[in-house]
């Protein structure tokens, strides 16, 4: 079978996507697959969410958080972010997932978006309204754990 000339192929462009979600949460880049199709289906409906054609090239998940690039066709961003942004739990786990920007090539959407994952924070048991859990910290907030539900803070709070 022939490749298709340049000018007939698909274009795509690259959504860096940010993930955060509590510290126990633990999924890889299927799971993530699966709930990005269903909210685009969903949100979208079947015709136009195969005609953004959305795949997860990776995905990187670390404590708290993780990134993933998303690949999409060029004239399909908006609706791409917009079905994104609609994903609220992957494998059962409440998430919040924002696009962080769009390139037109992997390598270029990585040096420019994806940081990789933050500097290391520590651990320690604190005292939140009167009582005691394990305390996750990140950069600008702390993730309490209080008898296996989490609680969100500052650390101006504790």
């Amino acid at each position: 079978m022939r490749h298709l000339p340049k000018h007939l192929r698909p274009r795509y462009r690259y959504l860096a996507v940010e993930i955060e979600t509590w510290p126990d949460a633990d999924f890889g880049r299927q799971a993530l697959q699966d709930a990005i199709w269903s909210e685009a289906r969903t949100f979208l409906g079947d015709v136009s969410s195969a005609a953004v054609d959305l795949q997860v090239i990776e995905a990187d998940c670390w404590t708290g958080g993780g990134s993933a690039l998303v690949r999409v066709r060029r004239d399909a961003t908006e609706q791409a972010r917009a079905a994104i942004a609609c994903v609220s739990s992957v494998d059962g786990q409440p998430v919040r997932i924002g696009v962080r920007g769009i390139g037109g090539t992997v390598k270029a959407t990585e040096t420019k978006y994806c940081d990789g994952p933050p500097d290391a924070t520590g651990t320690e048991s604190v005292s939140f309204r009167g009582a005691t859990g394990r305390a996750v910290y990140r950069t600008d907030r702390v993730d309490i754990d209080m008898n296996g539900l989490f609680v969100g803070a500052t650390p101006r709070e504790l």
